[in-house]
């Protein structure tokens, strides 16, 4: 199994807020960004795995700016790191002003999908080959995620959480 670039599973979504899609003060409801975000974040997945995903876990998402009726909303996806079956994407939401047409960065999630066959068993994925300084540093960071996960849930013991313990020392 060949291992693939985060560039490889780039994922891009762009659409507009509609007035269905707001809330009462004409913003795009959280929930409605979030489906789009794990539409992104699916096409990455699969993208980079080739086979059926499943979304697993939704680790992190920022509301960190509104995004108001009638913005253009572009969400973009790459699978930031894979594990065994496992593979974690990074989701970058940006909006666009209407006259610029400058993007500013609004919102940014964290999904985790597993890679299945058809009776729905999961199945290995290719590993991730980070290029670029953001991709390297997000890299890194998904395996103290991921060891933060298992800690939090019992499935690894705190002295085994080598990339945790470093932070600290």
């Amino acid at each position: 199994m060949q291992a693939k670039t985060p560039e490889q599973s780039k994922t891009i979504l762009t659409d507009m807020v509609l007035p269905g899609e707001t809330n009462p003060l004409n913003n795009l409801f959280g929930g409605e960004l979030l489906a789009r975000m794990d539409r992104a974040a699916s096409i990455s997945a699969r993208r980079h795995c080739r086979n059926i995903v499943v979304t697993a876990s939704v680790n992190h998402v920022a509301f960190n700016k509104a995004v108001p009726l009638g913005s253009v909303v572009t969400v973009e996806a790459k699978v930031s790191r894979a594990f065994k079956t496992s593979m974690e994407v990074f989701i970058d939401v940006w909006i666009e002003d209407r006259k610029s047409g400058e993007r500013t960065k609004a919102n940014e999630g964290i999904y985790t999908f597993v890679a299945v066959d058809d009776t729905g068993k999961p199945i290995l994925v290719p590993e991730v080959l980070p290029e670029t300084e953001l991709e390297k540093q997000r890299f890194d960071a998904a395996l103290r995620r991921k060891q933060l996960s298992l800690l939090l849930s019992g499935k690894m013991k705190p002295c085994d959480a080598t990339e945790l313990k470093a932070l600290f020392e």
